[in-house]
């Protein structure tokens, strides 16, 4: 009987239950989409390492599901309020006719676990196909073959899935029980005749918090911008956070008491068509919903942010990656480490006397010693050397200009050596990377770079026209700017600096280095993990003591690992922000199909007296319109700054890809939030209907 009834009030509150369907829908199928990201990366074909970082990103997103968890059981518990709220009448009605509150509380019992049984099925079913697209995308980001791929269906995260919903859907229970239990036959009956007391507050002391307010968001702003280079510490961001988090809350509780009066005071605009009635009725909301209007807000900026800055990561370090990693390997031999001026004590850095005795040996000749004869497994290969002297420094770079620069970027190292490489040297690394080659006369040198801060340090000199004194020359900047170019291989832009010479100028008394770089004769993937598995395993030779292995790096190891972090960054990030974004709007739209049942009567009135249908549908629309906008323009404006913020933290990866990342954001938030947004519209507008 009451399992009947559940049934049938579940049917005829159907349009009442969609924003509660689509929110448990959507919550569900990206819940299992991205717990089921290790069954679509165990059929890749990949190297240990990637899989040992793929298992890492796993377990931080078994963490962030738990997180997950807390917030869409908020959101659930949220929803049932509004549910139970909008059937206060028909539980009065119950009571009156003899209904005890245990068959009630059974009657939400069952409806709870009939609409749970139908989303999870439902949901569950969405996240399985979604799944499949999340695993070519995987695919693709990891570079992995795509002819491997199936269909998928991750019993784990089903599991998983239906364990977690089933103890928010039992919370649910639990404090559906409790409401019903502490609820009053008169409240239940007379609950939508109570409205919220407008309270009026003072306009002088409004105008006086939201110009503070805008003040200290204001400061806020710079900090995170132009101040950031002033920040000592990762605990000193969190002083501009709270300050925009405290004036946000003051800036919509100031608008919340001036809004209504502003517009009065454009009495053309106020009394034009039912303005007036939309314009009360968003004052009267934002008085009440201050705070979480606030919630909603920073909820919005960190979504934008986050997707934003996470997808920027991605394409930023995939681009990087074709730029910034040329060839197919590079080794690094140290050289002249006994020599004063390598280091002050070789010994403390783990090299023993025999490994600095005999380190005046190239790295092909090393090689071979080592029983491994690199260059037959390439096909084209270079060799440059590398000098370095404590006679040059950034501190002598900078010439007239460091005192104003050391006060501006006082963290710099600046007794750091530079690193310098002859003109032929670099034209034949440019030639093998396929970048611009330079001229340069005996007595000048280019600084190369593309760290961009470091840049606009190096600038400031070079504008200057400071010269530099090395081995006894002198040498005057042959461009007033840095030039593109680099030498190490990497995955982003890291390159704070190289001075080019003519090769007249250079001592080999101060050789540091020679680097080999070069491409394999194969492009096989499994062929070059080979060659680049028994170059590891020199580690295990016996004479490593005697000779120390030169460094290395590859395109294959870069890539790998890069995609690794990517991938791992750009999930974590889209899930939380999507989250976020479907916890932001759908409160909202609760909120405001809460408020449209309160204010069914209000509307019953227009039409009373003559308001055209058309008209209450335009000023609610309007009224749900701007509850939905203010939190996001806020949370825009948040977001600019934000993410300026983002792009120094992340100018390391660059960040040419940002334009691309902030378009995708935007149609999340059109998608996701003015999906929300047309629902809880067409939902507002069944609530207030006239019933024949």
């Amino acid at each position: 009987m009451l399992s009947k009834l559940s049934l049938k009030n579940i049917k005829k509150s159907i349009k009442d239950y969609t924003i509660y369907f689509f929110t448990l829908i959507l919550g569900i199928s990206i819940f299992y989409v991205f717990n089921a990201l290790d069954t679509q990366t165990a059929m890749m074909d990949v190297s240990e390492s990637t899989q040992e970082l793929i298992k890492l990103m796993m377990n931080m997103l078994g963490a962030v599901s738990i997180f997950v968890s807390f917030i869409l059981g908020f959101l659930i518990i949220y929803a049932s309020r509004f549910l139970m709220k909008r059937r206060n009448k028909e539980f009065g009605i119950y009571l009156t006719l003899g209904m005890s509150k245990r068959k009630i509380s059974m009657i939400l019992f069952f409806e709870t676990l009939f609409i749970g049984i139908l989303s999870l099925v439902v949901g569950l079913g969405l996240g399985t196909i979604l799944s499949q697209l999340m695993s070519i995308i995987v695919v693709n980001m990891f570079e992995a073959d795509l002819t491997k791929f199936t269909f998928v269906f991750s019993s784990s995260a089903c599991i998983k899935t239906i364990i977690y919903f089933s103890v928010m859907y039992l919370f649910v229970m639990i404090f559906n029980t409790i409401s019903v239990s502490k609820c009053k036959l008169i409240d239940l009956l007379h609950g939508d005749k109570k409205s919220e007391k407008l309270k009026l507050k003072n306009t002088g002391f409004c105008i006086i918090i939201f110009i503070i307010s805008i003040l200290v968001l204001s400061r806020a702003y710079y900090i995170v911008t132009d101040g950031f280079l002033t920040m000592q510490d990762a605990k000193d961001i969190l002083i501009p956070i709270m300050m925009g988090s405290i004036s946000t809350f003051f800036i919509f509780w100031s608008l919340s008491g001036l809004i209504l009066k502003i517009f009065k005071s454009m009495k053309k605009f106020y009394y034009k068509g039912l303005n007036s009635f939309t314009l009360r009725q968003f004052s009267s909301k934002i008085n009440t919903t201050v705070f979480s209007t606030t919630i909603i807000c920073l909820m919005l900026f960190v979504t934008i942010c986050l997707l934003s800055a996470c997808l920027t990561l991605k394409n930023s370090m995939n681009e990087g990656i074709k730029k910034f990693a040329p060839v197919d390997i590079q080794l690094t031999n140290k050289q002249n480490m006994d020599a004063p001026h390598w280091y002050d004590t070789n010994l403390s850095y783990g090299y023993n006397e025999n490994q600095i005795k005999n380190s005046h040996i190239d790295v092909i000749e090393k090689l071979n010693i080592f029983d491994f004869e690199i260059t037959k497994y390439l096909k084209e290969y270079i060799q440059v050397n590398i000098y370095r002297t404590p006679d040059l420094t950034l501190n002598h770079t900078l010439g007239s200009k460091l005192e104003s620069i050391r006060t501006q970027f006082p963290f710099l190292k600046y007794d750091t050596m530079e690193t310098i490489i002859t003109i032929s040297d670099y034209n034949k690394i440019a030639k093998l990377y396929g970048i611009d080659t330079y001229i340069l006369d005996d007595d000048e040198y280019i600084i190369l770079a593309d760290f961009k801060s470091m840049v606009n340090t190096r600038n400031i000199a070079l504008k200057n026209r400071e010269t530099i004194n090395l081995f006894g020359y002198t040498l005057k900047p042959k461009y007033d700017e840095c030039q593109n170019g680099f030498i190490e291989m990497s995955s982003q832009s890291i390159n704070s600096g190289v001075i080019v010479v003519s090769d007249k100028v250079v001592d080999e008394n101060y050789l540091y280095s020679d680097m080999l770089m070069g491409n394999y004769n194969t492009t096989d993937k499994e062929e070059i993990r080979n060659i680049e598995s028994s170059l590891n395993e020199l580690d295990k030779s016996p004479i490593k003591n005697r000779y120390l292995i030169p460094d290395g790096t590859s395109k294959l190891s870069i890539k790998e690992s890069t995609n690794s972090l990517t991938v791992m960054v750009t999930f974590i990030g889209l899930y939380l922000g999507v989250i976020f974004m479907i916890s932001s709007a759908a409160i909202l739209g609760l909120k405001e199909l809460s408020e449209s049942s309160d204010n069914k009567e209000r509307f019953r009135m227009l039409r009373k007296i003559g308001t055209d249908e058309k008209l209450i549908n335009k000023a609610l629309f309007r009224q749900i319109g701007i509850f939905f906008l203010l939190p996001l323009i806020l949370a825009i404006i948040h977001s600019i700054f934000g993410i300026k913020f983002a792009v120094k933290i992340l100018e390391v990866f660059g960040t040419d890809e940002l334009l691309p990342s902030i378009i995708m954001t935007g149609i999340f938030l059109v998608i996701i939030y003015g999906g929300y947004f047309l629902i809880t519209y067409y939902c507002s507008k069944n609530i207030i209907k006239e019933r024949n």
